[in-house]
């Protein structure tokens, strides 16, 4: 059933005037600074934290850090990126980053280089929100002359980096209110008359690039996160979020195309999207950040052992 939405005037798109009445009917939800950047100060002694900018909203409440392991770039290992936060309504997307960092990091730092950016958006965050406070979505803003500080403060970042990049894990969440808030939300902005309705999958799903699949490498990652939580299955007509399944828990987009976070490194060989179900009645907020924290080793352990069978064949 179409839903309208409290703002603006159906099938016009937003303007300055409607997207500062979204912006007032905003509120912090909860503390970055108690449920991130605490975090992140612990973990100072075993990671090198950079701070690769701040958001203009408020750059005292709102600065960017990465984690970096140490000697990152220099040592000559594969390099690994991992962005969580991008959508900053997604919990685990942030917590399952740190909670990477606080179990597992340190164990494949003795085979790559690893940076974590644990919370792309902490306005987001804060306000448990999909949008910056420009109604702008991030993860649909990773491009040159982009309107997201969010996404041109990463894409900064990456580009300073200057060996090539092997994976890039990006940490997102699928929610109930991705249908009931968000889509219904877009549609006004955008002058849409109505959206059309779909089933949240029940469970944890990975989206990865239409031009480079890497099916065995998805593969691995959704045998990794079965250990620990259930995997979405298609709708009645064979689709996730509307898209046709391409193996089990995965479809593909063309991430290039949607300028979403994904597609940031020119080049990566094992590139996923993460999409974790936080409103099962069969998770709990901790078991949604060990889905993430098994998604980003079984990617991890997939690209060890692929690079080792490499080395082997070269050498044989």
């Amino acid at each position: 059933m179409a839903q309208f939405y409290p703002i603006g005037k159906l099938g016009t798109p937003w303007g300055p005037l409607e997207r500062q009445e979204w912006l007032a009917k905003q509120s912090i939800q909860r503390s970055y600074q108690e449920e991130v950047l605490s975090k992140i100060q612990k973990l100072a002694g075993d990671f090198e934290v950079v701070q690769y900018g701040a958001l203009s909203y408020d750059t005292e409440k709102y600065p960017l850090f990465a984690l970096k392991t140490p000697g990152f770039g220099k040592t000559g290992k594969p390099l690994v990126l991992v962005t969580g936060g991008v959508h900053g309504y997604e919990t685990s997307g942030v917590q399952g980053a740190l909670r990477f960092l606080e179990t597992r990091a340190k164990e494949y730092a003795a085979d790559f280089d690893i940076m974590v950016a644990p919370c792309v958006s902490p306005w987001g965050y804060e306000t448990v929100n999909r949008w910056n406070p420009n109604a702008v979505d991030p993860n649909r803003s990773f491009k040159k002359d982009t309107d997201s500080e969010e996404a041109a403060a990463v894409l900064k970042l990456v580009s300073s980096i200057e060996l090539p990049v092997v994976l890039h894990m990006d940490l997102h969440e699928t929610t109930d209110t991705d249908e009931s808030e968000f889509r219904v939300a877009k549609a006004a902005r955008d002058g849409k008359e109505s959206h059309e309705p779909d089933v949240v999958p029940d469970g944890f799903y990975t989206v990865g690039d239409t031009e480079n699949p890497q099916a065995e490498f998805q593969a691995a990652i959704i045998d990794a996160v079965r250990k620990v939580t259930h995997i979405a299955p298609p709708d009645p007509k064979g689709r996730i979020i509307g898209e046709p399944i391409c193996q089990e828990g995965v479809i593909n987009y063309p991430i290039k195309t949607f300028h979403v976070c994904s597609s940031i490194i020119t080049g990566a060989k094992f590139v996923s999207t993460t999409e974790v179900y936080p409103d099962s009645p069969k998770v709990t907020d901790a078991l949604c950040n060990e889905a993430q924290v098994a998604a980003v080793s079984g990617a991890l352990e997939f690209v060890k052992q692929s690079i080792r069978a490499e080395t082997a064949t070269a050498q044989a």
